[in-house]
């Protein structure tokens, strides 16, 4: 069911795969909370959890499109997938409780754009670069606001829509 795509060729956020979107969010969440916002090192490559769940790409996700959806997350271990939201969760919880008011205010600054940017862990493709000017366009209470609380949402839903349309 985490690899079933019942909305193929529909236009949203329920035309990807459950185990996709879990990715998808957690890597962002993982991405933008350590990269942009503490500025250390991510719970994926410290818990080596690239070859833990069996990913072919370090990425968000986002230049992946239709059955290449599909042929990702039928790969994923999704017990380490697991295993890496949870670890995750809990280092952005560490994160947001250690933040004071005055650092939400605080921008990313171009050097740690630029840092992003060589990490490669945003497509270059067009369906996901974009993310980079997006994300480093906001301060940190734009962060903590998107993608941490509204994708959060998007996603959530999309995968309701996938789990409700299996279970007809």
């Amino acid at each position: 069911e985490f690899n079933a795509i019942p909305f193929l060729n529909a236009d949203g956020y329920h035309s990807k795969t459950i185990a996709y979107s879990i990715w998808h969010i957690f890597r962002i969440e993982d991405i933008v909370a350590h990269i942009l916002i503490n500025e250390d090192e991510q719970v994926f490559c410290t818990g080596n959890y690239q070859e833990r769940i069996n990913s072919p790409i370090i990425t968000t996700g986002n230049e992946l499109v239709k059955q290449q959806i599909a042929d990702f997350s039928i790969q994923l271990n999704l017990k380490e997938l697991y295993s890496y939201i949870f670890e995750v969760k809990a280092s952005t919880e560490k994160i947001i409780k250690g933040l004071s008011y005055v650092e939400l205010k605080k921008k990313v600054s171009e050097e740690r754009k630029e840092y992003l940017k060589s990490l490669n862990v945003v497509s270059n493709n067009e369906n996901a670069i974009w993310l980079i000017d997006y994300w480093c366009n906001k301060d940190i209470r734009g962060l903590l606001q998107m993608p941490f609380s509204r994708h959060w949402i998007m996603h959530i839903e999309a995968c309701l829509r996938i789990r409700n349309k299996i279970h007809l």
